[in-house]
């Protein structure tokens, strides 16, 4: 019969210590062998905290399956930043490139409801606004009404990776 476990663990950075070894430690797994899954699976979400599913049999054999940190914590992530702002239309705390946009998009695929990079790359700017972050040095609406406009097409113009 499957048992499920769930964790949350840094991208990339699991180990078998908690709280992976004491949920693990029990059940029939290979700790080790799931640490390491974990750890490719997770590897592009570096250091972020990422919820991992872990269901596993009685012969030992698993599946993990990792799910998608918010977006908020992608953001700050990637823009180096603990605290959004209080002000978000007034008082910026920091600035993303179209790149880090698009990446954080890509990492978001699963859990976006558009359906292409620029529809993908609106959502995470919408993030961004209530954030208090700025796109190429534009607040997030004036930089959703460019990409409207096509002034991002030679970035957003493809379809995102595989996340």
């Amino acid at each position: 019969m499957a048992e499920t476990i769930e964790v949350l663990v840094a991208g990339g950075q699991a180990d078998p210590g908690p709280p992976l070894g004491p949920e693990l430690g029990p059940t029939p797994v290979d700790v080790q062998a799931v640490v390491q899954e974990i750890n490719d699976q997770t590897e592009a979400f570096d250091g972020t905290e990422v919820p991992v599913t872990i269901e596993y049999e009685d012969d030992g054999s698993f599946s993990i399956e990792v799910g998608v940190p918010p977006t908020a914590a992608l953001v700050k992530d990637e823009a180096g930043f603990d605290t959004g702002s209080g002000e978000p239309q007034e008082n910026f705390v920091a600035d993303l490139s179209i790149e880090q946009l698009k990446t954080i998009a890509e990492q978001k695929k699963p859990d976006l409801l558009a359906y292409d990079a620029r529809n993908a790359a609106k959502e995470v700017a919408g993030t961004c606004a209530s954030l208090g972050v700025t796109i190429e040095g534009e607040d997030a609406r004036t930089f959703n009404e460019r990409v409207d406009d096509g002034d991002y097409d030679d970035v957003l113009g493809d379809e995102l990776a595989a996340a």
